[in-house]
């Protein structure tokens, strides 16, 4: 089975943040890293977006 991945305006609407607080926590090393999926363009696979969003509502 192929893994889904989610672009920059996806993942805003799944966790609720803005652009600029995701860039900020990920510089940080609290939200996961996005992966080059061609040359200038980058995604988040959804395993991964699933694994911060539980740990993040098990943190709080």
């Amino acid at each position: 089975m192929v893994e889904r991945h989610f672009r920059l305006p996806a993942v805003k609407e799944l966790t609720g943040l803005s652009r600029s607080t995701i860039y900020s926590l990920m510089s940080e090393n609290k939200f996961p890293r996005p992966i080059k999926i061609t040359g200038k363009a980058v995604a988040w696979p959804e395993s991964v977006l699933e694994q911060w969003l539980k740990s993040r509502g098990a943190g709080e």
